[in-house]
């Protein structure tokens, strides 16, 4: 990720810079072709200003030009004035042919080039020219004498000053991209130091070194270490389930193959014998359903997808009231819609089992099932509130604690293994929730209240 991302940065940083030379290489070759233009064209006023006539006509340049390189022959920067009858030309003029130009109009002004020329030497070049028109208006025996004043320069001086702005821009340029690819690759180890350490608390982690990742992480990573952990967690809660339910198995099997063993050892009869086979037998398969019930309702999928309740609660319900048709038991539904159980659907299963199941043994003729969201926390899903209440003889405070516990009956007249609310209690603390016993505001009896909190 890091290498994918510094190649991705590294090329758009590249091609900015290559834009941005490319525009100033630009910009300079206009300022300078216009600088070049002024130039030129400050020359041509010049000899505008210091340039007379005499009063036969005759053409009288200045003194002093305005540059001493148009006093010297092949100097690349040359003045020429072209006259109705004549043309005059600098001293640096002599030698080279350069382009002819025509007489302007008076106040006309022409940029031109390159334009094609022989140097002294036989060779050709090219010369920018600079034309400014202009009208003798002070000669008596004619109203106006136009002529034109032509100032030009070597090709080759524009070109020079380009290379040398362009190897000084591409060479600052490319020292500028130098520092700043060290900078950024800086900058992008820094910033994904957060990612390597948690790569680093994973690993450990992985190792045995570490029991969970640290909570010493930046805001946006807390999501990622935080579902780390609770996945490391419940791997570790299911193996601790898995071997403590070997073990309680193991442990409930031996009373059970004791006695067994005993009554094979002694002279019983075939019919005691028989019977008190026919006890335990009874006695190892309820053992053995609920280790195998509470081992598959242990344990939850951390991600996942969001369970309807209302269509499970229907099912079971339509199931009991035939069982309690009898006593003409009904249950009442009071589900918020928009409520969902994110987990196993097992576990809602035996959740909503257990407790209607307990609901409509000790209801007179009434259960209540309410199902609304709980608490909210911003970037979790919402938490769940689930209520089963009837209209029973309700549980005393002081008796809660007996009825919870694995294998205790609230009456031992009433058919039943003692396990239904353990299980209850055993898949609510494995969604880290609470399960509260109290009476039923409504109904008088029971309540039983889930409350599971939010999640990730």
């Amino acid at each position: 990720m890091q290498s994918r991302q510094l190649w991705a940065a590294s090329i758009g940083l590249v091609a900015f810079l290559a834009l941005a030379g490319y525009a100033l290489d630009r910009a300079f070759v206009d300022v300078a072709s216009q600088g070049q233009r002024e130039r030129l064209k400050s020359f041509a006023l010049y000899y505008a200003g210091q340039t007379d006539f005499a009063r036969d006509g005759s053409l009288i340049p200045p003194d002093v030009p305005p540059e001493g390189r148009f006093d010297r022959p092949g100097s690349g920067l040359y003045a020429s004035i072209n006259l109705p009858d004549g043309a005059w030309a600098s001293l640096s003029a002599q030698g080279p042919v350069l382009p002819e130009g025509e007489i302007l109009p008076g106040s006309q002004e022409r940029f031109e080039g390159p334009l094609p020329m022989t140097r002294s030497d036989g060779t050709p070049g090219e010369v920018y020219r600079y034309s400014l028109g202009l009208v003798d208006a002070t000669r008596g025996d004619a109203a106006e004498f136009p002529y034109t004043i032509n100032i030009m320069e070597d090709a080759g001086t524009l070109p020079r000053q380009v290379t040398v702005f362009r190897q000084a821009l591409w060479g600052y340029l490319g020292i500028a991209a130098i520092v700043l690819l060290f900078l950024q690759a800086l900058i992008l180890r820094w910033s994904l130091l957060p990612l390597r350490r948690v790569e680093v608390e994973l690993k450990r982690v992985q190792r045995g070194q570490l029991a969970r990742m640290s909570g010493h992480h930046p805001r946006e990573l807390e999501p990622l270490t935080e579902s780390i952990n609770a996945l490391v967690e419940s791997e570790r809660e299911n193996l601790e389930r898995q071997r403590n339910t070997l073990a309680d198995l193991a442990h409930s099997l031996k009373t059970p193959l004791a006695v067994l063993r005993t009554r094979l050892d002694s002279d019983a009869d075939p019919e005691t014998l028989r019977e008190e086979v026919e006890t335990q037998v009874r006695r190892m398969n309820d053992l053995v359903g609920y280790q195998l019930t509470r081992a598959a309702s242990g344990g939850h999928k951390l991600f996942a997808a969001p369970i309807a309740i209302e269509p499970h609660a229907e099912h079971i319900v339509r199931g009991l009231e035939k069982i309690y048709a009898a006593k003409g038991a009904v249950c009442e539904f009071d589900i918020d819609p928009e409520a969902r159980f994110h987990g196993e659907p097992g576990d809602l299963q035996e959740l909503l089992g257990n407790l209607l199941e307990n609901a409509f043994k000790w209801a007179r003729s009434r259960v209540l099932l309410t199902v609304r969201n709980g608490e909210c926390v911003p970037n979790r899903r919402p938490g769940l509130v689930l209520c089963v209440d009837d209209d029973g003889p309700g549980i005393p405070p002081e008796k809660v604690a007996v009825v919870l516990q694995r294998g205790v009956r609230g009456d031992e007249r009433v058919q039943g293994h003692g396990i239904g609310l353990s299980i209850v209690q055993d898949i609510v603390r494995d969604y880290r929730g609470d399960l509260v016993v109290s009476t039923s505001p409504e109904l008088g009896g029971a309540r039983f209240e889930v409350t599971l909190p939010p999640g990730l």
